[in-house]
């Protein structure tokens, strides 16, 4: 089994016992009713995230809300178990059977080419599959949830319908749209009928979206991105009327602008974030002297730090924690450099029971100690650190 596959059986099965009569109350008590809120918190809480990497922030947030959002997955997959409805093997199996039969050109022996192909033929497949499901094709814009927040499901909407044709031939024409639209706003606006108004402002927003589709700009990003700047320069110019000691809500309009213009000029002034895609560490190769005692050292070693043996080559020994991969080939000569590969522990027990552990089995390969640290050698003469 996979790291992967063997990290989702592992959750699953604290979500099994989570859910047992030995479990927690709490989670014995939800339903489908009760998490609902937490699904859509979870969802916006990776959204965030997503956006922080945007703009140049770290990655692992991102993995630990991936995980939080995941949770909600098997835990909805679990009330389904105990129902006899369906499992998360089947979850999976269900997502994986689907893009399989999608993408005809990847796992079959279609021909496509570009991505509008392949989405005019997803639209063919699905409406294929529900007919054979329902006994009719139904909508071609069927899917897209009506609780979506509007700016979003217009672009959906407006998408969905282009794959069968329904589209603008180009960008000038999606421009004029707007523009036309925004003329007839200006006529209810002046009519001064609500009704009126209400009805050519959403037909504006729905050109607005449509025009991002257009530009490859998600109009529901764009819109959350500028309320973003839009609340971090009202905050600049909030701290900066406190710091003059201009008393709450006794400023001018003019003085307020001022702090907004300082607040546009220190945004333009900082350096764009770093757009080329990160490069990820998914392994590190070492040549040993003798592979059997490294593969026996890591072998009581690996699972202290929270590693599994992987299964490779013959030639080779190798440990994985999902993300990085630990492989030792033969070759090379005993002894390493003055430079220590360090690991990260979860905490000072973790630390501890892995010096007990090596002062037990393997007294000679502490090289010294700490309440928060171990430094060690392996058969190889690797150096490594362990440390809180």
């Amino acid at each position: 089994m996979s790291a992967t596959g063997a990290e989702l059986e592992r959750l699953v099965g604290i979500m099994e016992r989570l859910r047992s009569e030995q479990g927690c109350p709490w989670d014995r008590e939800q339903d489908l009713r009760s998490l609902r809120p937490y699904l859509v918190e979870e969802a916006f809480e990776v959204l965030d995230e997503m956006d922080r990497v945007a703009y140049g922030g770290p990655w692992r947030p991102l993995c630990e809300e991936l995980g939080d959002l995941l949770f909600q997955i098997v835990f909805h997959a679990q009330l389904a178990a105990e129902k006899g409805e369906f499992t998360m093997a089947e979850v999976c199996r269900s997502i994986s059977d689907k893009l399989t039969s999608r993408h005809p050109h990847v796992f079959g022996e279609q021909k496509l080419s570009g991505s509008e192909q392949v989405l005019a033929n997803w639209a063919k497949l699905k409406a294929e599959e529900k007919k054979r499901k329902t006994g009719r094709e139904g909508s071609v814009l069927d899917g897209v949830p009506t609780a979506a927040p509007s700016l979003l499901r217009a672009e959906r909407l407006t998408e969905k319908a282009s794959r069968i044709g329904f589209e603008w031939p180009d960008l000038a024409s999606v421009r004029a749209k707007l523009h036309e639209e925004l003329g007839e706003l200006d006529q209810a606006v002046t009519s001064g009928d609500r009704d009126a108004i209400e009805h050519e402002f959403g037909d504006v927003l729905l050109a607005l979206a449509n025009l991002g589709r257009f530009l490859r700009t998600p109009p529901e990003d764009a819109l959350r991105m500028a309320t973003r700047r839009f609340t971090t320069r009202f905050q600049h110019i909030e701290a900066a009327l406190r710091a003059e000691g201009v008393p709450f809500g006794e400023a001018t309009l003019e003085h307020m602008e001022r702090h907004w213009q300082a607040a546009k000029a220190a945004e333009k002034a900082l350096p764009p974030p770093t757009s080329l895609p990160r490069a990820p560490l998914t392994s590190l190769r070492f040549q040993v002297p003798d592979l059997p005692a490294q593969r026996a050292f890591w072998n009581a070693v690996a699972p202290l730090l929270g590693w599994q043996a992987e299964r490779g080559a013959p030639d080779e020994a190798s440990y994985g924690d999902g993300a990085l991969r630990l492989v030792f080939t033969p070759g090379g000569s005993s002894g390493a450099s003055g430079a220590a590969l360090c690991l990260g522990a979860p905490s000072a027990r973790a630390v501890e029971r892995l010096r007990a552990s090596l002062e037990a089995s393997y007294p000679g390969a502490i090289q010294g100690a700490e309440p928060q640290r171990i430094r060690f050698r392996d058969p190889a003469g690797l150096r490594w650190e362990y440390t809180a």
